[in-house]
């Protein structure tokens, strides 16, 4: 037997609770992994209380990370004592996720555990921590560099944007960071951030093209706040979208793509190939200051996920939440 969170749904309610399970239950794949640590992210949060429909079928165990040891494996790329990370590929939406003592995936789906990181670490840069540097993998292959100017992050409180500013403070960039908390100035300044901008002035609806700020951008947000950055993000600037807090629309105009040659990178953190997923776990654990790290993690146990999530969506949590599941 061992723990986990399961969500089921009926007709009339939504539960999530922490229930014990016999590893008959867990769905097919050919490794089995125990699980150390997870973390809470913001699609496990909407998960967790139902406000949006990303799981896909019910009973499901959320939880889009994960990182532990392999138990069993049929799979050539792994063996028991094997440590590995998984991330995306549908975990806690259509396959049984991360919140539970154990797993049972596809091994394809897994990359080791890079020299240098704890699984622990690990889980404390989740899926935000990874989005965030698939971010800064794509701003640097656009060729932006320290000196060049100003970056912005939006939703910079935030798991992505907390990560996105220790590591692109930890490269040499100039770091903006746009925040709804001002009482948060200081945490983000400790972050490498050297500039703080309200949400404010990028939340509500702007010109097509403003005064040109920003090198390059990571925005967490969407909506107006992801239209207003591509309008004052520089002549051949780069904006990464990875998140959509503040609306899944995008309300603006193809000024500035046709007019100042901005390029908009989306960011797949869930279906990206696995050459990618290796480098930015080895860039992880290569650039990422883990002291700053540690100082932006918060732990919690499998049984305080339930409540921690709805914590999340109201914007109380700050940094990163990681999940030990043996508690």
């Amino acid at each position: 037997m061992f723990k986990a969170i399961l969500i089921d749904k009926t007709t009339t309610a939504h539960d999530a609770k922490l229930v014990n399970l016999d590893d008959a239950q867990l769905p097919e794949g050919d490794v089995l992994v125990r699980v150390e640590f997870s973390s809470l992210n913001y699609k496990d949060a909407l998960a967790i209380t139902g406000r949006a429909p990303v799981v896909r079928h019910y009973p499901m165990v959320p939880g889009i990370d994960l990182a532990g040891t392999v138990e069993h494996s049929s799979h050539p790329d792994w063996k028991p004592g094997d440590q590995v990370i998984l991330n995306g590929w549908g975990i806690g939406e259509t396959h049984w996720g991360g919140l539970a003592q154990k797993a049972r995936v596809n091994g394809d789906w897994l990359v080791p555990l890079p020299d240098g990181l704890t699984t622990r670490q690990a889980m404390a840069i989740g899926t935000a921590g990874y989005t965030a540097m698939l971010s800064v993998l794509a701003l640097e292959k656009h060729g932006i560099k320290p000196g060049d100017g100003p970056i912005l992050v939006t939703g910079a409180s935030g798991g992505v944007g907390s990560v996105a500013i220790v590591l692109l403070a930890s490269l040499g960039y100039e770091v903006v960071a746009s925040t709804g908390r001002l009482s948060e100035a200081d945490y983000l300044k400790s972050l490498g951030a050297t500039g703080i901008i309200e949400r404010e002035q990028l939340a509500t609806p702007g010109k097509p093209l403003q005064k040109e700020q920003w090198a390059g951008a990571v925005d967490t947000v969407g909506g107006h706040t992801l239209v207003n950055v591509c309008a004052t993000t520089r002549y051949r600037g780069a904006v990464t979208a990875c998140g959509l807090a503040g609306g899944m629309d995008f309300p603006g105009t193809v000024a500035p793509f046709i007019l100042r040659g901005v390029t908009l990178y989306g960011i797949d953190s869930v279906m990206a190939p696995k050459m990618l997923r290796m480098l930015a776990w080895s860039r992880l654990a290569q650039n990422l200051d883990l002291h700053k790290l540690a100082a932006m993690t918060t732990e919690i146990t499998l049984k305080d996920a339930i409540s921690a999530a709805s914590d999340l969506l109201r914007g109380k949590l700050r940094g990163r939440t990681v999940v030990d599941v043996s508690h």
